[in-house]
């Protein structure tokens, strides 16, 4: 009798120790699973922490097929240079070279540099046609590009808009991804939901500044 209790014990003693091994593996393979996540989204997701200020940080989020495609239909007749602002993976920046243009994508993310310099040398694209650079577009003078194309943060939308109409060129087109500017008026818009953008043009946006300023002053003589 006493060697059955004491063997019921020990069956119970081992299944015991078994479900605490299970219980700690699988909190190790929990741990180094959310450990990895948490490394690439250090490297891909934040782009240069420490370069911009904080309110001007933007995480990477790629461009649908869908969208990047919006992108283009509004582009289409244009030619020149174009600058893609946060280019990331380079997609876009792939997408308008192909259409004709002569391509910068402004990146400081190291990891998506590195990655979008590596499929243009693997696509055997020349550097006069795309470039991807380690820079700062907040502050880039880009006066010198007719076409821009954006796919930021909604917090960052309006300084943008400060800059770009202070630097960009009468005839210059604006195109921007799921997120519209928010004070400007669009010219054109394609697709909807996420995969929805707007084009802007420079002679319009400054006209209907420009007549904003008026009415806004008049309204105050008024007053």
């Amino acid at each position: 009798m006493e060697d059955s209790i004491e063997i019921i014990l020990q069956d119970r003693s081992s299944k015991f120790f078994h479900r605490v091994q299970d219980k700690r593996a699988f909190t190790w393979v929990t741990g180094a699973v959310f450990c990895g996540f948490y490394g690439l989204w250090a490297m891909f997701c934040m782009p240069g922490f420490f370069k911009v200020p904080f309110r001007l940080k933007v995480p990477f989020l790629p461009s649908p097929k869908e969208q990047v495609s919006n992108v283009m239909n509004l582009l289409e007749g244009r030619k020149g240079l174009l600058a893609d602002l946060g280019s990331g993976d380079g997609r876009l920046v792939f997408a308008a070279s192909l259409a004709g243009f002569k391509c910068t994508g402004f990146e400081i993310n190291s990891m998506l540099l590195a990655y979008s310099r590596g499929r243009a040398w693997w696509r055997g694209i020349p550097h006069a046609d795309v470039r991807f650079v380690n820079q700062d577009f907040w502050k880039t003078d880009l006066s010198r590009y007719r076409n821009v194309t954006v796919f930021l943060a909604p917090a960052v939308m309006e300084v943008l808009e400060e800059k770009l109409q202070k630097e960009l060129p009468e005839d210059a087109r604006v195109v921007v991804c799921r997120f519209p500017f928010p004070r400007w008026p669009p010219t054109s818009t394609r697709g909807a939901g996420l995969e929805q953008v707007w084009a802007y043009d420079m002679r319009t946006v400054r006209e209907s500044t420009s007549t904003s300023r008026i009415g806004t002053c008049h309204m105050s003589k008024l007053a």
